[in-house]
């Protein structure tokens, strides 16, 4: 046999172990996400599996000299894996449509569409979920769809590697294993640090982020190319086969891994997994790949991908429907045998028939349009549905300065002349952060990079009566739904420095803040405004005694009054354990599990009155129209006052503004 024929033998074969163990790493993932809550490296096993088959097949193509095709190729994996994905995000959009609570409908929407076009991994990331939230009744039914995001992309990088080692093969005539080898070892070195590097750093992040994922890939590429090579004696087989199985199954057991996938951490279950390909087929009576290979599990394998798909909409589904965290051990079994039969149905009726579909496969052109149906579809329902609801709130909005006074109807003798039962606003959670819409130029634009990554300010207005510096973190954001009518109404000009997480302060915080906070003290002074708005306290999640000045304002605030700058200090909205407005959508406005009283979450008196003696500094608290009479209620004036447990919607905060128009403008003008 030539040796590029021996090569190509080497590559060939069907590998029934393997796809057993395909069965084992999306049962591991599914009885772990239901039962543990907690990441077992099944979805990484998935991943390295994917690139070791997608090796093997294009070894096979290069040593064989034939073309690799890679349009048609791409053409040809994506028409295998869209219709399933589509089937289960359209059904997916009818559960969110029938269960979710309405404030999570647009979010959700989107995620389906990230879904659909690869790209749900980037959402995530940069809506900095938390995979590892004890409680899933609020996580998106779509964020399973991240691993799929990054095979898909790998599906779309990965060939380009393989050509090229094919133009290698061609021009040299030799292997193309060295290179590949090379390539994918390059790959494993530096995406893994760099894993390592960012899951130290930013994990969350990380943990959807592709680049931190390649080196998985990488390492199945690795076994894939060694594995035809490799001889070993039958008892090694054997004990390699069960030591990897043992070892896989133990990795959630054993190891806490939260905040350290997918870091160095992610080696045990890929090399688990990899010792188990390594032991193949053993010959042994007593080896793991006979269980791999028996019929049932093999053909568990080839449900893998749908009961991948449908496991994680079931199981939200289930504890949004029923208001629980996690479920308990029957519903567990329930949910777990149900997303079984429903994965094995979907792959006999919908995959199988749809993958042996020969139409498609006759026309490029038919592969494209089977891709374009499948996406199209899912986009055209998204498409539609955002459009009704767009529809919808028009209408809402039209009628909302009579049914949605928000908090007008806490002014003195004001009568509701509106429908009582008409729906409350917002209609979704999806634009309810308030910004400025400019990035800070000419005058107002900072020297200082961190500064003006942040800096924001309102259309320029000519010949302002005040500019108004608004500065600190997204307590202070939230308000500027009140302050900006304020602001347009008197002619101000408005800059914002608002740095996430960071309080115009030193109050406890990382030394990034303190830098940014040196920096905007440094703008400030170059800006030199006729006002600086901030929040002065922090108040503690349900801890209403903890509330206090923020530490570090005292030393700013009189710095800056030295300067002539007046600080308008607003108090602290309260922090709670629970997000209001969820809890009204799942229990109804009246419960009274959904309102707090003030005490809990907010000292009697405001901390910062402490304040009131230095010359140039206001405080305003905006406490009696979050909380009236005491109680901080979900709903005023028929508007959600809650974006979450900590943060006011922007609705409800420009319905404050005719309320604080007049202690705002003296307190700015109070330094006149």
């Amino acid at each position: 046999m030539a040796p590029a024929a021996d090569r190509v033998a080497r590559f060939s074969g069907f590998r029934p172990e393997v796809q057993g163990l395909r069965a084992v790493a999306v049962l591991l993932v599914v009885l772990y996400h239901v039962f543990m809550g907690r990441v077992p490296g099944g979805v990484d096993i998935f991943l390295f599996i994917s690139s070791f088959f997608m090796t093997m097949s294009f070894v096979r193509k290069i040593e064989g000299g034939r073309p690799l095709g890679l349009g048609r190729y791409w053409l040809h994996t994506f028409k295998r894996l869209l219709p399933l994905a589509a089937v289960v995000v359209l059904a997916t959009f009818l559960l969110v449509w029938r269960f979710y609570p309405v404030q999570d409908v647009a979010d959700f929407r989107s995620q389906g569409i990230a879904s659909i076009l690869y790209a749900e991994n980037w959402a995530l990331a940069f809506n900095a979920v938390d995979y590892y939230a004890a409680d899933h009744s609020s996580a998106s039914p779509f964020q399973h769809f991240w691993s799929l995001s990054v095979q898909g992309q790998v599906f779309l990088v990965w060939p380009l590697v393989f050509t090229l080692a094919w133009l290698v093969k061609r021009r040299t005539g030799r292997s193309s294993l060295p290179v590949l080898a090379a390539c994918f070892g390059t790959v494993f070195a530096v995406s893994l640090t760099f894993s390592v590097i960012t899951t130290h750093t930013q994990q969350a992040f990380a943990y959807f982020d592709t680049r931190a994922r390649l080196w998985e890939f990488a390492l199945g590429s690795l076994v894939a190319l060694a594995i035809p090579y490799l001889r070993l004696p039958r008892a090694l087989r054997v004990v390699l086969g069960w030591g990897g199985f043992v070892s896989m199954v133990s990795v959630g057991i054993l190891v806490d891994v939260q905040g350290a996938f997918p870091g160095w951490i992610a080696l045990w279950p890929l090399l688990s997994a990899a010792a188990i390909i390594v032991a193949g087929q053993s010959g042994s009576r007593w080896g793991f790949d006979r269980f791999l290979s028996w019929a049932p599990v093999v053909r568990m394998g080839d449900a893998a991908y749908a009961l991948y798909l449908v496991h994680w909409p079931l199981l939200i589904t289930y504890l949004v429907i029923r208001e629980r965290p996690v479920a308990g051990p029957r519903s567990g079994v329930l949910i777990v045998v149900v997303s079984v039969l429903l994965a094995l149905v979907l792959t006999r009726l919908v995959e199988t028939p749809l993958k042996r579909w020969a139409w498609p496969e006759a026309r490029t052109w038919r592969l494209a349009l089977v891709i374009a149906v499948c996406m199209g579809t899912v986009l055209a329902t998204a498409g539609v549905w955002t459009a009704v609801e767009r529809h919808r709130e028009a209408q809402l909005e039209a009628r909302a300065e009579l049914d949605n006074p928000g908090a007008r109807v806490l002014e003195p003798g004001y009568e509701f002349t509106g429908n009582p039962d008409a729906p409350t606003l917002p209609a979704t959670m999806s634009d309810q952060w308030v910004g400025l819409p400019d990035a800070c130029r000419g005058e107002y634009k900072s020297k200082n990079s961190t500064v003006q990554g942040f800096c924001r300010q309102s259309e320029e207005v000519e010949n302002p009566t005040k500019v108004v510096a608004v500065v600190g973190n997204s307590h202070m954001e939230q308000y500027m739904g009140a302050v900006i009518p304020v602001a347009e109404e008197e002619n101000w000009q408005l800059v914002s420095v608002l740095q996430p997480g960071c309080g115009l302060g030193v109050e406890g915080q990382s030394e990034t803040c303190r830098k940014g906070n040196r920096a905007v003290m440094e703008y400030l002074q170059d800006l030199d405004p006729d006002a600086v708005l901030t929040t002065s306290t922090r108040a503690e999640r349900m801890a209403g005694d903890a509330e206090h000045v923020v530490n570090g304002l005292e030393d700013i605030t009189r710095q800056l009054s030295d300067d002539g700058v007046t600080v308008v200090g607003f108090r602290d909205n309260p922090r709670l354990d629970f997000d209001p407005t969820r809890c009204v959508a799942e229990k109804g406005r009246e419960d009274p599990s959904c309102t707090v009283s003030r005490d809990a979450v907010l000292k009697e008196e405001n901390p910062a009155a402490a304040l009131d003696g230095i010359q140039g500094f206001v405080g305003l608290d905006p406490t009696p129209l979050i909380c009236p009479q005491g109680r901080c209620a979900p709903v005023i004036g028929n508007v959600s006052v809650w974006l979450d447990s900590h943060h006011l919607t922007a609705d409800y905060a420009r319905s404050m503004a005719p309320l604080l128009r007049d202690r705002l403008v003296r307190a700015v003008e109070s330094g006149t």
